[in-house]
């Protein structure tokens, strides 16, 4: 499982949700970094996977060229994969996924974080 490149994910992802909050930044954040713990089992990263492929995959159920309601078939699809996988994002995914959000955007509202956090 070597295909997951956060750094064109987060490219993607930087655009995709520049016009929103960081709240989406920091669902894919952890994902990819609950997907690359060894804990982690091959069915919940085949979640994570398809979760990320179909945020960054240029076909959509809903285009995102239509302001805000284009995301919202992405923010559906990445809370329903979160949640699926809530058991393996710990502590330690959260402090990364944080520090990295922090380290590429510095539109970082804790408090939108803390809500994706409290889905979890």
């Amino acid at each position: 499982m070597n295909g997951f490149n956060l750094d064109k994910v987060i490219h993607y992802a930087k655009r995709l949700f520049s016009k929103a909050s960081s709240k989406g930044l920091y669902m894919i954040l952890l994902m990819y970094y609950a997907y690359r713990n060894e804990a982690v089992p091959a069915w919940a990263k085949r979640i994570i996977l398809g979760t990320v492929a179909y945020v960054v995959s240029p076909i959509d159920a809903i285009p995102d060229l239509t302001p805000f309601i284009g995301m919202t078939d992405d923010i559906a699809v990445l809370s329903a994969g979160l949640v699926t996988i809530a058991s393996y994002v710990d502590d330690g995914v959260r402090a990364k996924a944080r520090k990295k959000l922090s380290e590429i955007t510095s539109k970082v509202n804790d408090e939108s974080l803390d809500e994706v956090d409290d889905l979890l």
